[in-house]
């Protein structure tokens, strides 16, 4: 668990009051000073990485070199000049604009996309916020975003903005349904919605990711990548900023520090949907390898002491970002490869089709482990009880009132 703002206090102040040095008041300000670095830094370096290889990803895509000039060869300091660039500009807001909605729109944007992060675990143990219902506080958090893309629209004075504005609105409803039915799937499987327990049942072979725990999961992951792709508004369903019709739809009138909010706020939605898939699709923070897996789980324990504990978590988040990442590259590759579609075609394909994929695939979600029960077996294939972690085996034995999902279930029946 990361550390709250009073306990890094509380361990500052015990520190450099054996140095007569700081006062209680004091360790609490540099605590704060200390997380608002650290937090700023993680927010802006994977946008800075993503927007570095959209750009690369792109160029190569159209037969160019991408940035080539600034940080070296590889242009690795590009996004850095380019927020240099934006912060420089002039901060407009155009005449006939509403003022205080136009300039707060880009903060709720940006907060409501970032505010998601404190949910997800980037290995085990590694959360900001761990509750029990992380899952569905988090997909609420990220829903708020399309407050902010509204209020930007309807307080720009443009119509331009208002109809981008008002294609998001019915976008981001319509595609929130599948995607929440998607993320129902694997919830039922694990019989959790803490995202931490759902990455720790998870550990072993790939075989034992919750992908490949039926074939109604396997579907429900690229339903699920549709659909988290359409809700951070990228191409081919970026239709609240269409430049062929709408301009730049929302963003139109903005410019400035407050128009890199709205592209920050894209790219931190990107990692969080992909992340998500990763937890619950992809074995989180788990390589796949039981060998590679049971060195790292030993530390993790707390066996190896507390250095051996924190390498085995930056591996884990290594694991885990690095799959994050290439999901998001999927979503960059996708963009500059297919065409934009019209947004009747957008609205259809949600609505008429992945509406009614979605529930079927729940359904047969729910009716596979009572099909297979006759068998004995609650999955698809090896039940392999190491897919539940140890802390999850003792609660299960210690609290008869769960009611735990198959995934959970056939773990306690195999046993370790």
């Amino acid at each position: 668990m990361i550390p709250t703002l009073a306990e890094t206090a509380t361990t500052i102040q015990s520190t450099l009051e054996e140095w007569d040095v700081l006062t209680e008041s004091g360790a609490m300000f540099l605590a704060a000073v200390i997380h608002v670095a650290l937090v700023a830094g993680f927010f802006g370096l994977p946008a800075g990485i993503f927007i570095w290889a959209e750009r690369k990803v792109s160029g190569r895509i159209q037969d160019r070199l991408g940035p080539t000039r600034v940080g070296g060869k590889f242009g690795w300091l590009q996004a850095l000049a380019d927020g240099g660039k934006l912060v420089q500009k002039e901060d407009l807001v155009p005449a006939d604009a509403d003022g205080p909605l136009f300039r707060v729109a880009p903060y709720v944007v940006v907060v409501s996309s970032l505010a998601a992060l404190m949910f997800l675990p980037f290995s085990d143990g590694w959360i900001a916020v761990s509750l029990d219902i992380g899952l569905y506080v988090m997909l609420a958090v990220m829903s708020l975003e399309v407050i902010g893309v509204i209020l930007a629209g309807y307080a720009s004075g443009s119509k331009w903005a208002l109809f981008g504005g008002m294609r998001e609105a019915a976008q981001m409803v319509s595609y929130e349904i599948p995607m929440s039915i998607c993320v129902v799937i694997p919830i039922v499987t694990a019989g959790s919605l803490n995202l931490n327990e759902i990455g720790a049942m998870q550990s072993g072979w790939f075989g034992n990711w919750i992908l490949l725990n039926d074939p109604f999961t396997f579907i429900a992951f690229f339903v699920y990548f549709v659909c988290a792709t359409a809700s951070c508004k990228r191409a081919p369903f970026d239709l609240a900023e269409a430049e062929s019709e709408l301009v730049a739809g929302f963003l139109t009138e903005y410019s400035g520090f407050r128009w890199s909010f709205f592209f920050l706020a894209e790219y931190a939605s990107m990692f969080t949907v992909c992340g998500i898939a990763v937890l619950l699709f992809l074995g989180g923070w788990h390589t796949g390898i039981p060998g590679l897996d049971g060195l790292l789980d030993g530390p993790r324990d707390g066996s190896g002491g507390f250095v051996f504990n924190w390498l085995a978590n930056l591996l884990g988040f290594g694991v885990f970002f690095g799959k994050a990442s290439l999901l998001v590259c999927v979503q960059i590759w996708i963009r500059w490869t297919l065409p934009r579609l019209r947004i009747d075609q957008v609205m259809m394909t949600c609505l008429k089709y992945l509406v009614p994929i979605s529930c079927v695939l729940f359904l047969g979600a729910v009716i596979w482990p009572l099909a297979l029960s006759v068998t004995g077996r609650t999955t698809w294939g090896d039940p392999a009880g190491n897919r539940a972690a140890p802390t999850l085996r003792l609660e299960s034995s210690t609290t008869p009132d769960a009611t735990p999902g198959p995934l959970a279930a056939s773990n306690r029946e195999t046993g370790p």
